[in-house]
């Protein structure tokens, strides 16, 4: 049986849950543009839309008799159109936070990787500086800044007065600012002061 433009939507509704492809045309072609620019209202993006067109025919297409029948096919193509965009936008959110995710644990680990690096590459350069420090400087500063020992416990230990550990210490910690700065750049200096 052909069908005339003039049938009314539920008994074009009626025929679609029948299988009726004939029928299924007519209401696409009645709103298949309207849809698409419900869809591209929300999500700005032609092909997108045109998915939620293909979406929503098709789940028109897949209903049968059983469904609740529908009033008001415009409101109900407007109300799908809108949920089925919300959704796609969450899915392209969740899609884009993921990558956004990923693409900061990659920053991180390229920025730890390079952080070790520095890192390694200023200890080799403070044990450089360490080597050309006058020997009581370098000891006096590698008790007290490897070791960890206090200037009275160096004193002690070395049979000085902690007026002259701590002149020791002052003077090697200026001369091995000075050497980094010369030999490391910016970013290194914010790293190496760590170490002192």
């Amino acid at each position: 049986m052909v069908l005339k433009l003039g049938y009314d939507e539920a008994e074009l509704l009626a025929r679609i849950a029948e299988g009726d492809q004939r029928a299924f045309e007519i209401i696409y072609d009645r709103y298949h543009a309207r849809i698409y620019q419900f869809a591209i209202a929300y999500l700005r993006n032609e092909m997108d839309s045109e998915e939620i067109v293909q979406e929503i025919f098709l789940k028109l297409w897949m209903r049968d008799g059983r469904s609740s029948p529908i009033e008001n096919l415009p409101a109900y193509f407007q109300i799908l159109t809108r949920n089925h965009s919300l959704n796609a936008l969450r899915r392209k959110a969740r899609i884009n936070s993921t990558d956004l995710e990923a693409s900061v644990n990659w920053i991180e680990d390229d920025l730890d990787t390079e952080h070790h690096i520095l890192l390694n590459d200023t200890r080799r350069v403070l044990n450089q500086a360490i080597e050309l420090l006058p020997p009581q400087q370098r000891i006096v500063y590698q008790l007290c800044h490897v070791q960890g020992l206090k200037y009275e416990d160096v004193a002690k230990q070395l049979n000085i007065s902690p007026g002259t550990v701590h002149s020791h210490v002052k003077s090697a910690l200026k001369f091995l600012r000075e050497y980094l700065r010369s030999h490391t750049d910016i970013a290194v200096l914010l790293i190496i002061f760590k170490l002192f």
